[in-house]
């Protein structure tokens, strides 16, 4: 019986010592096993290197993260600073430290709603289970014991833990691992090019997946659903752009029913969209707000969640009651991280960096949906610096293609060829670029994008 983690690579090589005792997330591990892994070596600005020497353009910004790209002297100094200072320091018990109460104060400052108390952890994942943990807290204590429902929506993504996991509407997270919770719905995508009936306007669709969304409401019960998260412009579910009017709808139906709205904006915050936050660009009034990523530029690992003085407020007597507030991790409030996450923030408002993110998204979204004539691409879509195309058969009927034929991996394959990092999200190619890109690395993204979607095209005729 062949042996099936058997690899080519030389003995005692990275490859192969990747192969033999890496478990790697996020990844097709019977295709890892095939081809081996692209070990990244060093990187600065936008551009990366991997271990033989070859050199990408960054695309992706890590995973949508590294907003002030790679090798910011500034975070270095700061972190290394900061380490020789105070390495580490928590937050239970009443302890603190400067850096966090000071980052805390300055997400308060840039939140686009009326942030009260910022609670800090180390990911996204977290962050959006915290969120879960918040709303069942704030119910119980208020006398609300009956509302811990919370509606997420197909496609989109919260994480991977056992509660974001949950909320995540992906469903190669869910397989094997027995998600979702029972206390989590899914309610529909707001996606027009893929789930719109035949001969449907977007108006109408937004109509009948909003209407779907009151129904799911009052089939459950308003009185026991305690929120609806989802991100202003899904990511990693292949950066879908939600019709005009479909926010609006759903936050009047929300508001109808007393249900909060959670904000997710672990990959849109921070200029990604255009604006300093996806809520801004795609107009809503959130209750309570989820960070990560960006907010460090993911030198260091950081997430905070943002709830306002009301929800804060009925959590103090219950705690005392109780002896404690029994929820935080070892990490939050790192006094390192959250020193980098800070000049993180300084310096994008130093180098007016959002505003220039929003001149070249321009550009970027130019390019972008100029690939739409390109024979494989059926949709383009996207915001600021984020955007995708997806790959289809046949663009006037809206084929797919089979998902055997893995065209999406095989044409960021040709990408990396190009040398040129983006995210094969089914047949979606997703790009991020760091928010420092240049117009002229804009023109080198789309370059050779290009040029491997012709590629793909040849390979699909052979």
């Amino acid at each position: 019986m062949a042996d099936p983690l058997h690899n080519e690579f030389p003995a005692g090589s990275l490859e192969d010592k990747d192969l033999r005792h890496l478990l790697h997330p996020t990844t097709n591990l019977k295709l890892h096993h095939q081809v081996g892994p692209v070990i990244h070596d060093r990187a600065e600005g936008v551009y990366m290197w991997d271990t033989r020497g070859n050199q990408y353009i960054e695309g992706m910004s890590g995973l949508w993260c590294t907003a002030l790209g790679y090798g910011e002297e500034e975070l270095v100094r700061v972190a290394a600073e900061h380490m020789r200072k105070l390495s580490y320091s928590q937050l239970f018990g009443s302890k603190s430290n400067e850096p966090s109460i000071l980052l805390a104060e300055k997400l308060k400052q840039m939140a686009p709603f009326d942030a009260g108390r910022v609670f800090f952890g180390s990911s996204g994942s977290d962050a959006n289970d915290t969120q879960i943990k918040l709303m069942w807290y704030y119910n119980n204590v208020v006398g609300r014991p009956e509302k811990k429902k919370i509606i997420s929506r197909k496609k989109g993504y919260h994480g991977v833990t056992v509660a974001a996991g949950s909320l995540t509407g992906l469903p190669a997270f869910h397989a094997h691992f027995d998600l979702p919770l029972d206390r989590v719905l899914h309610t529909d995508c707001p996606f027009y090019y893929r789930e719109a009936e035949e001969g449907e306007s977007e108006a109408d669709f937004v109509d009948r997946i909003v209407g779907n969304l009151e129904a799911l409401i009052e089939r459950e019960g308003a009185e026991t659903i305690a929120a609806f998260i989802a991100e202003p412009i899904m990511g990693a579910g292949g950066v879908i752009v939600p019709p005009d009017g479909y926010f609006d709808k759903v936050q009047a139906l929300l508001k109808k029913h007393d249900i909060l709205f959670i904000d997710d904006e672990v990959i849109c915050g921070f200029g990604r969209t255009g604006q300093p936050f996806g809520a801004q660009t795609m107009n809503l009034a959130p209750d309570t707000m989820s960070v990560a990523k960006a907010v460090s530029s993911a030198y260091l690992p950081l997430s905070a969640v943002l709830i306002p003085e009301w929800m804060y407020e009925p959590m103090i007597e219950p705690s005392g009651q109780v002896g404690n507030f029994g929820h935080g991790f070892t990490y939050s409030g790192h006094p390192v991280c959250a020193a980098v996450a800070l000049r993180a923030l300084e310096l994008m408002e130093e180098r007016d960096l959002f505003a220039h993110a929003a001149r070249v998204g321009e550009e970027f979204q130019a390019r972008l949906h100029a690939l739409a004539d390109h024979p494989l691409v059926g949709n383009t879509r996207g915001r600021g610096l984020i955007g995708a195309v997806e790959l289809v058969a046949d663009k006037a009927s809206k084929q797919p293609f089979e998902a055997s034929q893995a065209v999406g991996y095989n044409a960021m394959r040709f990408c990396e060829e190009n040398g040129l990092i983006v995210r094969a999200l089914g047949d979606s190619l997703a790009l991020c670029p760091p928010l420092i890109i240049t117009s002229d690395q804009v023109d080198e993204v789309f370059t050779k994008m290009t040029r491997a979607l012709d590629q793909t095209q040849a390979w699909l005729g052979r």
